[in-house]
C-alpha cells in the first residue's frame, strides 16, 4: 500500500487548521488587554472545564503535576505519609509525593485494564498499617490511555481507610464512568493539558476539579503563592502554579471541536478493533460502564522479541509506534529506594504485572483525525510483521 502523506503519532495540525481564525481571535484578545496572568479567559475556561466534567469547580494551573501537587498540599500530605499509586503509569504521579516528602508506595496493575489491581492495593494498605512507619494517607488512581479506573471501589476503599482519593485523570479527560465523566470521581481529579492528550493547548497547562468549594478555595490559595484576599496576605506555603491566560485562549479555542474529537477517537478505536483481531496481540478493552476517553491505544505484544520486530517493521512503513512505558516506576533510579524502604522488613512485595507490561506495550498512531485509510496502512504494517 502506497502511503499518501505521513501518518503521525499524535497530530496537532488538523486541528489547528480548523480553529486557526479562531484561535488568532483569541489570542489577540490577550494581547490587547495584556490581562497575561489570571486573565478573565482563565475563569470563562475553568466555567466551561466545570460545566463539561459536571462538576461543582474547576481550578486552572500550570500543568497536570502542578495540579497533583496542589491537590496533595491541600491535604497537608507530607512526611511520614503513604501515597499508594500504581506502578504502571508516567513518572509524575510518583514525583510529587516525594517532593511533599510523603512515601509512594507503588501497587500492582491489571494485566487487561492496566488500572490498579484493587486486591494489591489492599494488601499493601494493610502492608503499611502493619508496619506503622507510615500513614496510609491517599490513593492516586490513574485512568491510563484513557480508561476510568475504578472509581467506585477506590472510592470505598479510601472510605474504609480515611485516606484521600485523588483521580490523576490526564490522559483520560471525556471519560466517563457509570454516566459520571471524570472530575466527579474521588475527592478531586487532577488534569493535564500538555500538547498531546484528549484536550492540549500549546505548551504546559491543567487543572483540578472538584464538588468541595472548600478544597477548590485552597487549589487557588495555593496555586498563587498561599495568598488570602489580597497579594500581600500570605495565608499558607503555596507555590507559583497559575495557568497561563494564552493558554487559557488556546483551549477555549479548542473546546468546541472537543466532543467531536471524543467521538472520532472512539471510531478510530473501532476501526483498529476489527482490524486487528486475529493477530496475536492483546487489544485494549474497555469495562462495563466506562465511556474511554482513548488517549492513547496501546496493544500487548507477545513478547519483547515480537514488540521489536513489529517496531521495525512499522517504522519501514513510515508508521509511529511508541512504548508507554519502557520501566516501571519501581525501577527507575530516582524511586527504587522510597520502594525498598515502604515496608519492612523483607520490603514489599513484587509487581509482576508492571515489570511484564513494560517489556510488551506498544502504542499505535491516536488521534481524532486518523482516516480509515491510515488506519488501514497501520493495520496493514502490523499484519506484514506476524
Amino acid at each position: 500500500m502506497t502511503a499518501s502523506r505521513p501518518i503521525a503519532l499524535f497530530d496537532m495540525k488538523a486541528q489547528q487548521a480548523l480553529i486557526r481564525p479562531e484561535l488568532d481571535r483569541r489570542l489577540a484578545a490577550v494581547l490587547d488587554s495584556g490581562a497575561f496572568i489570571n486573565g478573565p479567559e482563565v475563569r470563562e475556561l475553568e466555567a466551561k472545564l466545570a460545566e463539561f466534567a459536571g462538576c461543582a469547580h474547576a481550578v486552572g494551573v500550570s500543568s497536570g503535576t502542578d495540579a497533583l501537587q496542589i491537590a496533595m498540599m491541600a491535604e497537608g500530605i507530607g512526611r511520614g505519609d503513604a501515597v499508594f499509586l500504581p506502578a504502571f503509569t508516567y513518572t509524575a504521579t510518583a514525583e510529587v509525593p516525594l517532593v511533599l516528602g510523603a512515601t509512594p508506595v507503588f501497587v500492582d496493575v491489571d494485566p487487561v485494564t492496566f488500572n490498579l489491581d484493587l486486591a494489591d492495593l489492599e494488601r499493601r494498605i494493610a502492608l503499611v498499617a502493619k508496619d506503622g512507619r507510615l500513614r496510609p494517607r491517599a490513593v492516586i488512581g490513574v485512568d491510563l490511555f484513557g480508561l476510568p479506573a475504578d472509581w467506585p471501589a477506590i472510592e470505598a476503599i479510601c472510605a474504609k481507610h480515611d485516606m484521600f482519593a485523588l483521580d490523576d485523570a490526564a490522559q483520560a479527560f471525556g471519560a466517563a464512568l457509570h454516566g459520571k465523566r471524570l472530575g466527579r470521581w474521588g475527592h478531586a481529579a487532577a488534569l493535564s493539558f500538555y500538547p498531546t492528550k484528549t484536550l492540549g493547548c500549546y505548551g504546559d497547562g491543567g487543572a483540578l476539579l472538584t464538588d468541595s468549594a472548600e478544597r477548590a478555595e485552597l487549589y487557588r490559595q495555593l496555586r498563587t503563592h498561599g495568598e488570602g484576599k489580597s497579594r500581600y496576605e500570605v495565608l499558607r506555603t503555596g507555590m507559583n502554579g497559575r495557568l497561563d491566560t494564552m493558554q487559557a485562549a488556546v483551549l477555549l479555542a479548542k473546546l468546541p471541536l472537543f466532543e467531536g474529537e471524543l467521538a472520532a477517537r472512539a471510531k478510530v478505536a473501532a476501526l483498529y478493533a476489527e482490524a486487528l483481531a486475529g493477530l496475536p496481540l492483546q487489544l485494549p478493552v474497555t469495562t462495563p460502564g466506562a465511556e474511554h476517553a482513548w488517549g492513547l491505544y496501546s496493544v500487548l505484544l507477545p513478547d519483547t522479541a515480537a514488540r521489536e520486530r513489529v517496531q521495525e517493521v512499522c517504522k519501514a512503513a513510515g508508521v509511529p509506534t511508541a512504548i508507554y512505558y519502557p520501566k516501571p516506576l519501581h525501577h527507575q533510579p530516582a524511586y527504587a529506594p522510597a520502594h525498598a524502604a515502604s515496608v519492612a522488613p523483607g520490603g514489599p512485595p513484587a509487581l509482576p504485572v508492571s515489570e511484564m507490561l513494560c517489556g510488551r506495550i506498544m502504542s499505535l498512531p491516536m488521534h481524532p483525525y486518523l482516516t480509515a485509510e491510515d488506519v488501514a496502512r497501520v493495520v496493514a504494517a502490523m499484519r506484514r510483521a506476524f
